[in-house]
C-alpha cells in the first residue's frame, strides 16, 4: 500500500477507520509479543494509566512501571505490592497532586485510592496474580490523557539465563 503497487486504496473515511483499527490491533499484538518474549518471562504485565495531566506524563508513568525491576519481581512473586508501583510513579515525576488522588487497581482489585491503601484480601489478590496476564490500572485523576505499556515479570530463570554466558 505504501508505494501504490498493491492497487489497494483507502478511498473513504470508513476505509481509513478500518485500516487504522487493523493497524492498531496488529501493533498491539506485536508490542505484547515483544514484551512476553523477554528472557525467562512468565507473565505479560499491562499497565494502563489514565487521568494524566498530559500525554508525556501518562507515557512516562506507564513505561516506568513496566521497566521497574521491583515491580517486575513483585509480579513474578505474585505480590500485590502497591507501594512499589506508587514509588515508581514518583520516580517518574508524576506530580504530587496526582499521587495524592490516584487509584490503583490490580487484576480488578482496588488496592489504593485517594492517597491511602484500601482494604483488600492479600491472599485473594495473590491468587489473581497467578494468571499469565496481569492488568494494573492507574487513574491519576488529574487530566484526560492516557497511555498503555506492556512488560513482563522478572523471574529466576532470567537471572539463570543471564549468568550462563561464558567469557
Amino acid at each position: 500500500m505504501a508505494n501504490g503497487a498493491s492497487g489497494v486504496a483507502l478511498n473513504t473515511l470508513e476505509d481509513e477507520q478500518k485500516f487504522e483499527a487493523a493497524l492498531r490491533e496488529i501493533s498491539t499484538l506485536l508490542a505484547q509479543s515483544i514484551a512476553i518474549d523477554g528472557e525467562g518471562a512468565t507473565k505479560l504485565v499491562e499497565i494502563r494509566v489514565k487521568g494524566a495531566p498530559d500525554l508525556a506524563t501518562a507515557r512516562r508513568a506507564a513505561r516506568g512501571v513496566t521497566v521497574s525491576p521491583l515491580v517486575k519481581t513483585a509480579m513474578h512473586g505474585e505480590d500485590p505490592n502497591w507501594g512499589r508501583i506508587i514509588a515508581r510513579l514518583g520516580a517518574e515525576q508524576v506530580p504530587e497532586v496526582a499521587l495524592s488522588r490516584l487509584s490503583l487497581v490490580m487484576q480488578g482489585a482496588l488496592l489504593f485510592a485517594d492517597g491511602r491503601p484500601q482494604p483488600f484480601e492479600k491472599a485473594e489478590v495473590k491468587q489473581l496474580l497467578k494468571k499469565s496476564k496481569i492488568l494494573v490500572e492507574i487513574d491519576l485523576r488529574s487530566g484526560s490523557d492516557e497511555a498503555t505499556a506492556w512488560g513482563c515479570d522478572l523471574s529466576k530463570k532470567y537471572v539463570d539465563i543471564n549468568t550462563e554466558y561464558t567469557t
